[in-house]
């Protein structure tokens, strides 16, 4: 083997370990992911003779509650075929005259926004679940929210209108979305009027708050699902997770030893 083949050799052996770690480097550095909200607790434990630090953070429990065709559903049975699916929140109430037909209009901008890769067929999102939680069910009955679906032409696949106990949708709001704690906003117990949506993750956890009414603040919504629906699960690991380090350093070693041997031949050659 020639020297010119021999340093063919070990470009091509060498690119793709420089390459990985590049990307790698991009990745994780360029890449804003949308922030996790509320800790609940932060565990220490020893892993491999190292002490690793895990947060457990805070995750929005499940109501169930009535959609705008009359079935009881609890909000955390928004699934896909690969599991829990993202879901955007708001709350709203029917006989609003102010802010929640707008609300409305641009929730359903954003869920017209979010479209399936796929170039043919169905291309709903159905890795993303819009709800709106009525903020005042004694009046918003089931034939309400279906005349505001009908009135606003929501696309049922993927966004709820629900309805129900209101001690448990204010309770979720106030309590469990922290929504009186967002920017010192004043939140009435007695009567929510909020115009903030809600991401929160495939784990339940809260990823972020945005104005409702705020053109810019719905563009950002709309990329941090984007991102969201990018993020790695950590309950779905694959074989490799956690391992791509030692393939690399393996296959520098593998690498090296390749070109210890080649120099051995050329020695014995002589």
């Amino acid at each position: 083997m020639n020297k010119t083949a021999i340093y063919a050799l070990l470009i091509a052996l060498l690119l793709p370990l420089t390459s990985y770690f590049i990307v790698k480097n991009l990745s994780t550095s360029a890449v804003n992911i949308p922030p996790h909200f509320y800790v609940d607790s932060v565990i220490h434990q020893s892993k491999n003779g190292k002490i690793e630090t895990d947060t457990v953070w805070n995750k929005v429990p499940s109501v169930t509650l009535v959609n705008q065709f009359g079935k009881t559903v609890a909000w955390n049975e928004a699934k896909n075929d690969k599991g829990n699916k993202i879901v955007v929140a708001n709350f709203f109430f029917t006989s609003c005259p102010t802010i929640c037909p707008t609300l409305t209009s641009n929730m359903k901008w954003l869920q017209e926004s979010m479209k399936k890769s796929q170039k043919v067929g169905d291309r709903t999102a159905d890795y993303v679940q819009f709800i709106s939680f009525s903020i005042d069910p004694e009046r918003d009955s089931v034939s309400e929210l279906k005349k505001w679906a009908d009135r606003f032409q929501i696309n049922p696949i993927n966004w709820w209108l629900l309805t129900g106990d209101k001690k448990s949708i204010y309770d979720l709001c106030i309590n469990k979305m922290k929504l009186g704690l967002v920017d010192g906003e004043g939140v009435d117990t007695s009567f929510i009027h909020t115009d903030r949506f809600v991401l929160i993750d495939r784990n339940s956890v809260i990823r972020g708050y945005y104005h409702g009414l705020d053109s810019t603040s719905i563009a950002k919504l709309s990329e941090d699902i984007v991102l969201l629906k990018l993020e790695k699960d950590k309950n779905r690991e694959s074989f490799f997770t956690d391992k791509l380090e030692l393939i690399g350093v393996v296959f520098l070693l593998t690498l090296v030893g390749l070109g210890v041997l080649l120099r051995i031949l050329r020695k014995t050659k002589k």
